[in-house]
């Protein structure tokens, strides 16, 4: 369990603290408009009032006691500013603040930020690159060419088990679980002896280019088999 102190609480602000209380952190959230906390009070650790571009506001909330701080102030920048380099200043461990812009983001990281976000932009790709690709359930976006995709099995590994069909060593990508059909539950890091189902879901950590083969291939796969059953 971590200790997340949230500045800011408009959608994006709203959103992150709720998706932390219900994996059971504690969780803070601060703002200076007090109808913004109202319909969090009753499920956030705690809640404060108060300008954070304020020295004392953040002193008094202690940031130097929680694991990470989100700064998400969206409308204003100068005061995201303030707030990033104030609470860095004051000892926050890890501090992570939200940007619209590659410019702000540049300002952020130079005046204390750990690391920066920008949620509109992270969603806007994430959507793009889904469905840029055929053959693709969900994407998560990793640092660097990496990604974990969720996608159905290549048609050379159906049958066989996944020692079977050397899947790492020929394709450097890693399954690190499988969904089977019907089923809500993910089974994770799954045995070398599973034999893969044509309907089973892969969650694979690959390259994207490695990715984008495998699925370019998948597709020439189904739309040969299409072809063949109406034959």
């Amino acid at each position: 369990m971590k200790s997340i102190l949230i500045i800011g609480m408009g959608r994006f602000g709203h959103h992150l603290a709720a998706n932390f209380l219900e994996h059971g952190h504690d969780v803070m959230i601060v703002d200076e408009n007090e109808e913004k906390l109202e319909d969090m009070v009753p499920y956030a650790t705690s809640t404060r009032i108060g300008d954070c571009t304020s020295e004392e506001v953040l002193k008094s909330i202690g940031v130097r006691n929680f694991d990470v701080v989100f700064v998400c102030i969206g409308t204003n920048f100068q005061s995201s500013l303030e707030i990033t380099s104030l609470v860095k200043e004051l000892g926050a461990k890890r501090v992570i603040s939200k940007a619209t812009r590659d410019i702000q983001a540049k300002f952020l990281l130079r005046n204390g930020a750990d690391e920066v976000i920008y949620p509109e932009k992270d969603i806007a790709e994430k959507w793009a690159e889904r469905y840029s690709l055929d053959n693709i359930f969900d994407y998560i976006d990793l640092p660097g060419a990496f990604g974990i995709y969720e996608m159905p099995p290549v048609k050379e590994w159906v049958g066989k088990s996944i020692r079977e069909s050397d899947i790492a060593a020929k394709y450097k990508i890693s399954i690190l679980g499988i969904k089977k059909k019907h089923e809500e539950e993910m089974s994770v890091m799954p045995s070398a002896d599973y034999i893969i189902r044509e309907t089973d879901h892969l969650m694979v950590m690959a390259g994207n280019e490695v990715a984008e083969r495998l699925l370019e291939q998948n597709k020439h796969n189904f739309a040969k088999a299409a072809l063949d059953r109406k034959r």
